[in-house]
């Protein structure tokens, strides 16, 4: 009897043992998310023509960062990546985040490149539509997307005449790299704002609310000093 009550015990010490694990794990997930997240976009803030992202940013609505989206195969195989989304209030500051993740098989990788970190803008009233208004998206489809403008093309993307609801700006090896994402899906992940918020949350509702919690600040401190260097 005794035996029976000491393996009992030990039965639910482990069971408690690795659920416990198992929730360490999903809170590092999403939090291993905004520490790329916020490498990511330091390193796009280094590059010497940052200041075209900087300026489209400052000029749009908000910004999905995707820091890791990999190759599944050579060739035809497809790609993923998971990231989060942050929108601009009237006032400077920042709402969010959300998550997300990407998937398609039409990425354009470069030869040779596995991954890239993916930056998103959304630049106008529709492309803020397509990341709060349902479950998923798809850019090219549903939305109006095309390559970040860079340079002297900048300026002109930030004057209100440009058609894309949203751009796209990619970093490979440590720099700027041409990538298409036309044809990619875009995705709600309600696990992963389930574990950020504490409670279920759809992106137009945790997109309500302010970035201020310390969970987020290096990434939001990163995004600010790369809108400081538009021109």
């Amino acid at each position: 009897m005794r035996l029976r009550r000491k393996l009992l015990v030990l039965a639910l010490f482990v069971f408690a043992a690795l659920f416990a694990a198992q929730s360490a794990f999903a809170e590092t997930a999403h939090m291993r998310r905004i520490r790329l997240s916020t490498d990511l976009i330091n390193k796009m803030a280094a590059e010497s023509d940052a200041d075209a992202l900087g300026s489209v940013i400052k000029s749009g609505k908000g910004v999905a960062i995707f820091p890791a989206v990999t190759k599944a195969g050579l060739g035809i195989g497809g790609q993923t990546g998971e990231g989060l989304v942050f929108l601009r209030n009237g006032k400077g500051g920042w709402t969010g985040p959300a998550y997300m993740g990407i998937s398609g098989a039409s990425i354009g990788f470069q030869i040779g490149v596995q991954s890239v970190g993916l930056v998103l803008v959304i630049t106008n009233e529709d492309g803020l539509r397509a990341f709060t208004g349902g479950n998923s998206f798809k850019l090219g489809a549903d939305v109006a997307i095309a390559a970040g403008p860079v340079g002297r093309d900048a300026s002109a993307a930030t004057d209100g005449r440009a058609k894309a609801s949203i751009y796209s700006y990619s970093m490979s090896k440590g720099l700027f790299a041409g990538v298409s994402v036309e044809g990619s899906v875009i995705n709600q992940n309600r696990d992963a704002n389930k574990a950020y918020w504490g409670r279920d949350m759809s992106a137009e509702n945790a997109l309500k609310k302010p970035a201020t919690d310390k969970r987020v600040a290096p990434l939001i401190n990163a995004l600010n000093n790369l809108v400081k260097k538009a021109k």
